[in-house]
């Protein structure tokens, strides 16, 4: 039972001169919390209304890192101000981007989260005049340097990224295009509350990132926020009772298109945000990277979520964990067996008896998929299949896989019109 009634989103403050944005919030205006973003580059003109919206937008969803340390049910807005149909998308969002949370907590995934409404009708804002380009959001693995690599020629393209600068900063001198530097700093009081029986658990995060996107294009000028989730993201992870438990929520089709109707709203259409290798499973998206991309950022990227966890300032592989387990198994088919290897110091996880429960996860043969960001079970199959090709010792492991399967197949797919032209365009010669 929750020590306190009331969760308070209490305020937010911008300061244009330290380039910092300050959210905070509280439990009963007794325990209080901070969280602070710092955006270490230049500022275009930007509209202050627009800018003042999207604030707004991510003081929301960034408050439900807080809202989960007791899941109270009654929420406060004292700053701010929301719609029904925001309210709604909030709700949402809340609900089933705490799925595993609730999952790993024994708590009800259809625990009620009203955000509350505050006004019948959000203020008019007029088109804003952005640039037509692309901001690219860049996390330090495969996903976004494929998106890169696909994007780079045109006319008005950057990327962005939230922490990890020390990890980071090789990989974007690699990439050479403009960048954008974005610090979070998230109260770290939730680690004590953690350890004095508090809940602890994932979150939506691509929900956050999704709304700091958005910030940086109205402070850069930019007209598209450019995420890489692939269509694997939209699957569940695992059924808990009756409920669809999915990791990725927050980078799946479903929340894509929801984000998209919101700012579509609250913008009037003049910013977008989509994923541009949605039509693709992971398998091909590591097929992709091993031809645009591993020869050039084999060195200074890395797919492994342990390497980007608050306490790290480097780039590496664990060699551990169903992440890395995941992407050695679908890069097998398509990188040399020593290059690969090299990643893990010289390591071949698919011969690692100490990972094989791992990939009976991955492949469906026991338990349920481990809840980290890994493909479909069909794909992993599929790579498995083509990796048996290379280990024969790898027969070990049987399963069923449809013969009409195609890893390469084009998935639904939610970027503009003309976007997707484009990208069908590059896609032609792979």
């Amino acid at each position: 039972m929750t020590p306190y009634e009331s969760f308070i989103f209490k305020r937010y403050e911008f300061n244009d001169r330290l380039k910092t944005l300050r959210l905070f919030y509280s439990y009963d205006d007794k325990l209080n919390f901070t969280e602070t973003y710092k955006f270490d580059f230049s500022f275009a003109e930007y509209d202050k209304g627009a800018l003042d919206q999207a604030i707004q937008l991510l003081f929301f969803m960034a408050g439900v890192s807080y809202y989960k340390a007791y899941v109270p049910s009654k929420i406060q807005v004292s700053s701010g101000h929301i719609d029904h149909e925001l309210a709604t998308f909030l709700s949402k969002t809340y609900q089933r981007g705490l799925g595993e949370f609730f999952y790993l907590n024994q708590l009800d995934p259809q625990t009620s989260i009203n955000i509350p409404v505050t006004t019948s009708k959000l203020i008019e804002l007029p088109p804003i005049q952005n640039l037509p380009g692309q901001i690219i959001g860049l996390g330090g693995g495969k996903d976004s340097l494929v998106s890169v690599e696909l994007m780079r020629d045109q006319p008005l393209i950057a990327t962005w990224s939230l922490n990890h600068r020390t990890q980071l900063e090789p990989l974007v001198n690699k990439i050479g295009l403009p960048h954008f530097w974005v610090e979070r700093e998230w109260d770290h009081k939730l680690l004590e509350l953690t350890q004095q029986g508090a809940y602890n658990g994932h979150i939506p995060i691509s929900a956050i990132f999704a709304c700091v996107s958005v910030i940086v294009s109205i402070l850069t000028g930019y007209r598209d926020s450019v995420v890489s989730n692939e269509s694997s993201a939209s699957d569940p992870t695992l059924s808990y009772l009756g409920f669809d438990i999915n990791h990725q929520y927050s980078k799946s089709l479903e929340f894509e298109q929801d984000f998209q109707d919101c700012i579509v709203r609250l913008f009037k259409g003049s910013l977008r945000y989509y994923s541009l290798l949605r039509p693709f499973s992971e398998l091909r998206i590591a097929e992709l990277f091993a031809k645009t991309g591993f020869d050039k950022y084999h060195d200074v990227f890395s797919s492994c979520n342990r390497a980007f966890t608050h306490d790290q300032n480097h780039m590496f592989w664990c060699g551990e964990c169903p992440k890395c387990a995941f992407v050695f198994l679908i890069f097998t088919p398509f990188i040399r067996k020593e290059l690969l290897e090299e990643l893990w110091q010289g390591k071949n996880l698919l011969l690692d008896p100490k990972l094989e429960p791992t990939y009976k996860r991955l492949l469906g043969i026991t338990g349920t998929k481990p809840l980290d960001c890994v493909g479909e079970v069909k794909e992993s199959r599929a790579a498995m299949k083509l990796a048996k090709a290379i280990y024969p010792e790898l027969n070990k492991y049987e399963f069923d896989l449809p013969s009409d399967y195609n890893y390469q197949a084009w998935s639904e797919q939610s970027m503009p019109h003309e976007v997707f032209e484009l990208l069908q365009q590059k896609m032609a010669k792979f």
